[in-house]
């Protein structure tokens, strides 16, 4: 399928091999990262929310009645970002979340969803899984699986490289 219609290299134009399997298998990666976070904004944003805010929404309605504070939001997202504390004030202006300081600790915020944001959130999940399914309703289950597993592996990578250990060293 190298070189067919749907094919990275053909999307991409690209006229000599890659480098590497590896290679093109992180600039697939890069390209449907790409083309996925599109069609999931297409969703989002006619509700009036990024994909980020999403996110947020979806991890506080996740937690139930229990508060989380700000940086363990920020921990559990998605696509990081170094801006959750403006990201979370957009979400409270628009009464989708609350905030509270901690009573224990001054300097934490605790977040939790408001009813207007568990409603908003409830009525995205259908046409969210109905893109999940739609675009890997074509790709048997075994070979999602074995793209989870992969992707697995490629963030415990990251990780252990943000950690500051080498490949050698994480394996031993």
């Amino acid at each position: 399928m190298s070189e067919e219609a749907g094919s990275l290299k053909y999307e991409i134009q690209q006229n000599k091999p890659f480098l590497s399997l590896r290679h093109e298998a992180m600039l697939g990666l890069l390209k449907t990262t790409d083309a996925v976070r599109r069609v999931i904004t297409g969703i989002v944003e006619p509700a009036g929310i990024t994909m980020q805010q999403y996110n947020v929404l979806r991890i506080l309605r996740g937690a139930g009645t229990e508060a989380l504070p700000t940086l363990e939001i920020r921990s559990r997202m998605i696509e990081q970002t170094p801006g959750i504390t403006r990201l979370l004030d957009r979400l409270q202006k628009r009464e989708l979340v609350t905030r509270k300081r901690c009573k224990d600790d001054r300097r934490q915020v605790l977040c939790r969803i408001s009813p207007e944001g568990k409603r908003l959130v409830d009525r995205l999940d259908e046409p969210i899984n109905a893109v999940y399914d739609e675009l890997l309703g074509h790709v048997p289950d075994h070979e999602v699986k074995a793209m989870v597993r992969a992707m697995d592996k490629l963030r415990a990578g990251q990780d252990s490289r943000r950690d500051g250990k080498s490949e050698a060293e994480s394996a031993a």
